[in-house]
């Protein structure tokens, strides 16, 4: 676990309570993409003992963020990120720890920094699969496709 990233995400949950709820750590955070992973418990469980549909979101919205987030504090700070659209494949009962991953972390980027260099919004799909590993290995429970949209501010 990357501790200083999980304080960082810690911080963004007090704008964003229902991450504070969740309890997500960040696995992993570079120039190649984000892993990050929420443990299947009382708050992120549904009826039938899987991961809640909400929970899932929330970490396929951590996973395709957090590079966007790291490029932001390495030097591109007006830019601000939003999420235009999601699609969501749900493969198997997600019944244990769910890790997100995120590998498109250069392309995020050099949107970013398109972003913050034109001042156009810069659109993106970025794609997110979501295991169990504890489970059922590799072998992916979810998958997403996340619409990353950044503008520079003012």
């Amino acid at each position: 676990m990357l501790l200083k990233e999980t304080a960082l995400l810690r911080l963004i949950g007090l704008r964003i309570p229902v991450l504070l709820f969740l309890g997500p750590r960040v696995l992993r955070l570079d120039q190649t993409g984000c892993t990050v992973v929420i443990p299947l418990g009382w708050r992120s469980r549904n009826h039938v003992g899987s991961m809640y549909f909400a929970a899932l979101c929330a970490g396929a919205d951590l996973a395709s963020g957090l590079p966007a987030f790291r490029a932001m504090r390495a030097g591109h700070r007006r830019v601000i990120p939003l999420f235009a659209d999601v699609h969501g494949e749900f493969l198997k009962r997600a019944d244990g720890d769910v890790h997100f991953s995120c590998e498109q972390g250069a392309e995020v980027e050099e949107a970013v920094r398109q972003a913050d260099q034109t001042g156009v919004r810069v659109t993106m799909p970025v794609h997110v699969t979501c295991t169990v590993p504890d489970k059922y290995g590799d072998e992916p429970v979810a998958r997403f496709t996340v619409g990353l949209t950044m503008k520079r501010k003012g």
